[in-house]
């Protein structure tokens, strides 16, 4: 069984140019929690002033609903950010060290290795206070700046947070770059450095983000982000579209014999609710083309 990561409310949502209420934000989170999707990207604790969409976050966490069994996780950058996230009774956090200088810089203010360090003190902090810490790697298969990126120097940045007390390290491919051999060689290379639980979040911006996906996992990583319609990006990485949509990739696990425990007629619904929000139509694919055979609903 693989586990699906939704991380349509944050990383779908803040490359939209609609920005969403939190009863809409809520009402989204609580239609994908209602899926069987257990682990959740619901919020992010940055500057609201940089990325609007993502305001609010304490207004969202505090009217969502809490299911047993769902996780929710929040993207944390700072101390401050940290602390505003112990503040909601989140679940997970989420650290981002961007594997290049340059992309770092417009991302977050400060340089990879400025980046590792806050990583180290973050995670140490959340850990204590009982959260999970996941780290992602971001541009760790190119950079729309700097170009292409060793995996050399992914594995170093994996290998000085690894001793954070991290939960688990994730590979960004947030440009959309990877093809199914650099997933191999990147987590290769990155298992070389740590025996951490694995997790991959794609992009579909050459069309390979699928295919990237299941090499990943017979590749040995254990979870896999998406987000529901395929939406989001990066505002800070120029031409950086969607995520992998979580229904397209729920019907490939599904025809390949892997089971991610989502059933797919609410998650549908739940792209539909949020594609009818946007103003615009969904990337994802399957709730245009339908499940195949007709009538399965999962």
């Amino acid at each position: 069984m693989v586990e699906i990561v939704e991380v349509g409310p944050r990383d779908g949502l803040q490359n939209e140019s609609v920005i969403l209420d939190v009863p809409a934000r809520v009402a989204y989170i609580e239609a994908l929690a209602a899926t069987g999707l257990r682990r959740i990207e619901a919020v992010s604790f940055v500057n609201p002033a940089r990325v609007p969409q993502m305001a609010d976050a304490e207004a969202v966490m505090a009217a969502v609903s809490r299911p047993d069994g769902v996780s929710y996780s929040g993207l944390v950058l700072n101390k401050r950010g940290l602390d505003r996230a112990l503040a909601t009774g989140l679940h997970e956090v989420n650290m981002v060290v961007v594997a290049t200088d340059t992309f770092s810089a417009r991302n977050q203010g400060m340089s990879t290795a400025e980046a590792i360090s806050a990583t180290a003190s973050i995670a140490a902090t959340a850990r204590a206070a009982g959260l999970s810490v996941t780290v992602t790697v971001a541009a760790a298969f190119g950079c729309p700046f700097e170009g292409e990126v060793r995996p050399e120097r992914v594995a170093e940045i994996v290998r000085q947070c690894a001793d954070a007390g991290l939960t688990e390290v994730a590979l960004a491919d947030t440009i959309g770059v990877a093809v199914p051999q650099d997933v191999r060689t990147l987590v290769a290379a990155v298992r070389a450095e740590t025996s951490l639980p694995l997790r991959c979040h794609f992009h579909n911006t050459r069309n390979t983000g699928y295919a990237n996906a299941l090499t990943a996992l017979e590749a040995g990583v254990t979870a896999l982000d998406a987000s529901s319609g395929g939406i989001g990006g990066c505002p800070f990485a120029p031409a950086a579209t969607g995520n992998i949509a979580t229904e397209d990739l729920l019907y490939a696990l599904g025809r390949s014999g892997i089971d991610a425990g989502i059933d797919m007629t609410p998650l549908l619904a739940a792209s539909a609710y949020i594609e009818e929000r946007l103003g615009h139509a969904n990337p994802a694919l399957l709730g245009r083309a339908g499940v195949f055979p007709p009538g399965e609903a999962s």
